[in-house]
């Protein structure tokens, strides 16, 4: 059951999708990366809050800044291989894993070798 709720993720993320899908996948990693880690069930639930709210962000970007003149609008624009270091979410994810398990996890999930 996650520790956290739409209204949870949406007092750090101004966003009108629906998190509960991002709430769920990001309970899931929860669970079993972290389970174990010696992290307080306080902090488990700020992490899963963080990390809900940058997968929301891989579908719905956050714009980085706007311009009136031409009416230019960027986003926030991760690139393929950067995990949760694509997101300002994802790198409070980081921050607040004292564990470091999730950055271990990212590590090894963006590299390869070829043989």
């Amino acid at each position: 059951m996650p520790l956290v709720t739409d209204s949870d993720v949406k007092q750090i993320l101004d966003t009108n999708v629906d998190c509960t899908p991002f709430i769920n996948a990001a309970d899931l990693l929860i669970t079993q990366s972290l389970s174990m880690s010696g992290l307080s069930t306080a902090m488990l639930t700020e992490i899963e809050r963080w990390l809900a709210a940058h997968l929301t962000c891989m579908m719905d970007p956050r714009e980085t800044s706007k311009a009136m003149g031409d009416a230019r609008v960027n986003f926030e624009a991760g690139r393929l291989g950067m995990g949760l270091q694509a997101t300002r979410y994802g790198q409070q994810v980081l921050l607040l894993d004292t564990s470091g398990t999730l950055a271990a996890q990212g590590l090894r999930r963006t590299t390869f070798q070829v043989f």
